[in-house]
């Protein structure tokens, strides 16, 4: 088991400014401020989640914070991910590309038709992506390279390479 989360000790200006939060506006301040001070009270972090109504790992998540930033914890950050993992590279964003440009059935489907699901299964069988990605993943991949996507439309096609010269025949 986990020790506990201990709070660093606060200093007497921080715990005029937490009192003084208390009776603010916002309340994700405010309960920022409670937390804080529950936690200098020594209580512990399900206690204090029961107390403020929140999930107890976001009490530690606060106490963490404190420690590190000190009263900075208290201003709300952006939830935005810190940094953004890409699945395509600038070359293979250009190899999926040219992989939509072919037929499936090159790379040993049962179809004639592109989907996005069926771009990131292949686009994973022939390693463009490290890991099996979205048809979302994908889609936005197309978006960026300035690609629209439209639904996929059935085509009367045939794998057979006599297709072509069989269909005029066929219409004599």
């Amino acid at each position: 088991m986990r020790p506990p989360i201990r709070l660093r000790p606060i200093t007497e200006d921080e715990r005029q400014r937490l009192e003084a939060g208390l009776r603010g506006e916002d309340a994700f301040k405010v309960r920022r401020c409670q937390i804080v001070l529950a936690a200098g009270r020594g209580q512990y972090a399900p206690a204090i989640a029961e107390g403020v109504g929140c999930d107890d790992e976001t009490v530690r998540d606060v106490i963490r914070a404190f420690n590190e930033r000190g009263l900075g914890c208290l201003e709300r950050r952006s939830s935005r991910p810190h940094r953004i993992r890409t699945a395509f590279s600038e070359a293979t964003r250009q190899r999926l590309k040219d992989m939509l440009h072919e037929s499936p059935r090159k790379y040993e489907k049962d179809t004639s038709v592109w989907t996005l699901d069926l771009a990131a299964e292949v686009s994973f069988e022939q390693g463009l992506t490290s890991e099996q990605v979205s048809g979302e993943t994908v889609r936005l991949v197309l978006k960026r390279l300035g690609v629209g996507w439209r639904r996929a439309k059935r085509w009367i096609t045939s794998p057979d390479p006599e297709y072509a010269r069989k269909k005029t025949h066929a219409t004599d």
